[in-house]
């Protein structure tokens, strides 16, 4: 940006406010489940963890750049407006995909590993004269409630939480924020539905979704409260269409220790074993039963600055997914995880960790994981993990990211 506003229509630029930037992450990792699957056909023995997907590989998760204009908020005079667009290519843009945008052949038919997306891409204005402040977003954006996206610089860790991996990720629509005084934030939201386009019209997904969530920050601000519905409709079997109750909560305990729960639930009505003509593909897999499938649980994030520019992350959490609905396989699920966030410089964030698996269930697994072409009853597997022959896992990975 300095470049640009030293070149030729410098002064024009710097008073748009329009900026260019991004980062580029690379990640590796070694696994100790290593089964291509039968006739080696699968590469995604690390699965159901996501996001490193593939054992023992060196990758090129996501290389972003953001166009953006931020509305001015810090003012109480005037009505300010934005914009952002991020265009994300990479093996990430598989855990953004909404169906009839962009990605229906590259990844939901040929699932290719490597593609690009625009998960953010909306118009914004800020309004100071309702009550303290409202923001309304108009467009696509990331799923608000969760702690964790699937942009690396937003997470405290290189992979991702088993209950962050398998609930809403994009959606379009219209939101508001509204900070009702110095504590209290309401935000009320209306969408098409989760992670499809507004013109998808032949699911029966794409249908009204509201959003419900209330935040409280303490006035010490060392609490924090975000509880709420992150989507609701009539909760129909459609691509993705998930009714999901959300809530988390965050303490800091002093300069150098922190911590944050969050906890969801998730549900749809009148699931299929198989694709149907009005659901052709799902974001993942079909249930490994009819009718209504849930899944949800419980992580917990905390963190601890060992130097100024290093910290130390231990995750923890349970997660269960009777239905195989999001996981693929109808199992309980503990993951845990202790990784290190350092920063050589402004520039580049450094995040080694090792991450321990475990799926549970005393009656063996039922599976769905033929992804995208389930037919049939399901198999039964040994375990979630190595494609069926494991029931735990042990990972060690790393991932680099350089911001520009």
């Amino acid at each position: 940006m300095q470049a640009i506003y030293d070149g030729p229509n410098g002064k024009a630029w710097y008073d748009s406010r329009i900026q260019f930037y991004g980062w580029v992450t690379v990640s590796g990792n070694l696994s100790t489940s290593h089964n291509e699957g039968p006739n080696h056909a699968s590469q995604t023995a690390n699965y159901p963890e996501v996001y490193d997907e593939r054992p023992d590989r060196l990758e090129l998760d996501q290389a972003v750049l953001y166009i953006e204009r931020m509305a001015d908020e810090n003012q109480t005079d005037h009505i300010d407006w934005g914009f952002r667009i991020a265009c994300l290519d990479g093996l990430d843009y598989r855990f953004m995909a909404s169906r009839g945008y962009l990605n229906d052949n590259n990844l939901f038919r040929e699932n290719k590993f490597n593609g690009f997306d625009t998960p953010m891409l909306y118009l914004n204005v800020y309004i100071p004269q309702i009550a303290e402040g409202m923001n309304i977003i108009l467009g696509r954006i990331i799923s608000m409630p969760d702690i964790e996206q699937q942009l690396a610089p937003n997470n405290l860790m290189a992979s991702h939480s088993l209950v962050y991996s398998f609930d809403n990720y994009t959606m379009w629509g219209l939101w508001t924020s509204t900070k009702l005084n110095a504590n209290w934030v309401l935000q009320l939201s209306i969408a098409d539905g989760v992670d499809i386009a507004p013109w998808a019209t032949e699911d029966p997904g794409d249908q009204p979704t509201g959003s419900v969530m209330v935040q409280y920050i303490a006035p010490n601000g060392k609490d924090s409260f975000y509880v709420g519905m992150n989507s609701f409709n009539k909760g129909n079997f459609g691509f993705n269409n998930l009714q999901e109750c959300i809530e988390s909560y965050s303490h800091k305990f002093n300069e150098n220790w922190w911590t944050t729960f969050e906890a969801q639930y998730m549900w749809t009505h009148g699931c299929s074993t198989a694709p149907t003509r009005s659901v052709p593909i799902e974001d993942g897999f079909y249930p490994t039963h009819a009718g209504t499938a849930w899944a949800g649980g419980i992580v917990n994030y905390t963190m601890r600055r060992v130097a100024p520019n290093v910290f130390l992350t231990i995750r923890n959490e349970i997660w269960d997914d009777p239905s195989g609905y999001r996981s693929g396989y109808s199992s309980c699920y503990d993951e845990h995880a202790v990784g290190f966030q350092w920063w050589p410089n402004k520039l580049l964030m450094v995040r080694p960790e090792i991450r321990f698996d475990h799926c549970w269930r005393d009656d063996g697994l039922a599976s769905t994981t033929a992804a995208f072409n389930t037919t049939g009853a399901p198999a039964r597997f040994k375990g979630a993990y190595d494609n069926g022959a494991r029931d735990s896992q042990l990972t060690a990975a790393v991932d680099v990211t350089w911001h520009f």
